[in-house]
């Protein structure tokens, strides 16, 4: 098997990459975001949200070590084909998970806007040009508020789409029923560790429920060229055309 399981990838619309950077890349990077959001992991009488945004838009230090990553651009290459997706220099956008205090409500099933409008705002059709990546700063177990993930679920939502553009907002029943039979699987690992997602898998957050908050990156990769039958790739060989 190579840097990602690719059969994996097309059967169940997610793979890991592990190590797409050393672990200590990750427990930096962690650092730093514990500074940006002005807590500390060493006093959980801080810890009084459920959920804490951050970001990195400048690929900064470790941050830009993830990006960079030759594993992670060799799995990119694997899944879209060489030239099927554009670098980004930054991680962008991070949500911090917190034990200890009732949860957020924001653990709906979805998959993540995916196709742009001509008026530059983004919505979800049969024709994505981005696919997803989960990139992890802490160790996540099962307790952790892994994501979930329904396996297959890819080529459900597939079935039910078309070149309309919808909002993502307006989806929540057509999500909540699409892959409601199929298994979940959790993004567990650990620092450095990533997941190559398609953008039609439906995956949700989750309660945390172990004691050390979660640290995660969830971006877009944009695709070179929107994603339509006959490519030939991972990536359109995961859905039922």
């Amino acid at each position: 098997m190579g840097i990602i399981d690719v059969e994996q990838f097309v059967a169940d619309g997610f793979a890991k990459v592990e190590q797409i950077v050393p672990r200590e890349v990750g427990d930096a990077a962690r650092a730093l975001l514990w500074q940006r959001i002005g807590l500390s992991p060493d006093d959980p009488a801080g810890w009084t949200q459920p959920v804490v945004w951050t970001a990195d838009l400048t690929g900064e230090g470790p941050f830009g070590q993830f990006m960079a990553s030759p594993r992670l651009h060799a799995a990119l290459d694997a899944v879209a084909g060489p030239g099927g997706w554009a670098r980004r220099g930054s991680v962008g956008n991070i949500p911090v998970r917190f034990p200890r205090v009732p949860p957020a409500d924001d653990r709906g099933w979805h998959v993540d806007s995916n196709t742009m409008r001509p008026d530059g705002t983004w919505g979800v059709s049969n024709r994505p040009a981005t696919l997803l990546l989960l990139v992890l700063f802490s160790e996540v177990g099962p307790d952790d508020a892994p994501t979930r993930v329904r396996a297959g679920s890819q080529r459900d939502l597939a079935k039910v789409l078309d070149e309309q553009v919808l909002d993502p907002m307006q989806m929540g029943p057509l999500f909540d029923a699409t892959g409601e039979d199929r298994p979940v699987a959790l993004a567990t690992g650990s620092p450095g560790d990533a997941f190559v997602v398609h953008p039609f898998t439906v995956h949700a957050a989750q309660e945390h429920l172990g004691t050390e908050p979660r640290f995660m990156a969830q971006m877009p990769f944009m695709l070179t060229e929107p994603l339509s039958p006959g490519q030939g790739t991972p990536l359109a060989r995961a859905i039922d055309w």
